[in-house]
């Protein structure tokens, strides 16, 4: 019998769709399984809406920020005049009793020191302050 050009076979009509079912499920599975360990982060941000006061006077009030100048001289919370290293631990522990939930921030110059940014460090350490930040000048 000779085949004529629109006739077709019975047989190749009909697809296995077994294997690509199998695979689906097992894809399913897999995203189902890495979903539930995925955990989402998420920030919780307060508006301003009932706030006068900037947000930048508010972190001044929560945080000791401990400025550091190229000749090694300490300021505490944009103070004009510096301490003596001597007197790191006593204005830590002032600013710690107005505000019991306060961090430290470092702002060392880049030409200042690494051995009086470690002792402002253990300053902080010693008066039982333990968040400590280091932000660039």
């Amino acid at each position: 019998m000779k085949k004529l050009a629109g006739e077709r076979k019975n047989d190749e009509s009909n697809v296995d769709l077994t294997p690509m079912l199998d695979v689906v499920f097992i894809l399913l599975i897999f995203f189902v399984v890495t979903a539930t360990f995925l955990s989402e982060q998420a920030i919780d941000a307060a508006s301003n809406e009932n706030n006068d006061t900037p947000p930048e006077q508010e972190d001044d009030k929560k945080n000791i920020l401990v400025e550091l100048s190229q000749n090694n001289e300490i300021t505490f919370n944009g103070e004009p005049r510096a301490i003596l290293p001597s007197q790191i631990r006593a204005n830590i522990d002032r600013l710690k009793a107005e505000n019991p939930a306060a961090s430290v921030i470092i702002r060392p110059h880049d030409n200042s020191n690494v051995e009086t940014m470690v002792m402002v460090m253990d300053a902080a350490r010693q008066a039982g302050i333990f968040s400590i930040s280091i932000v660039e000048p």
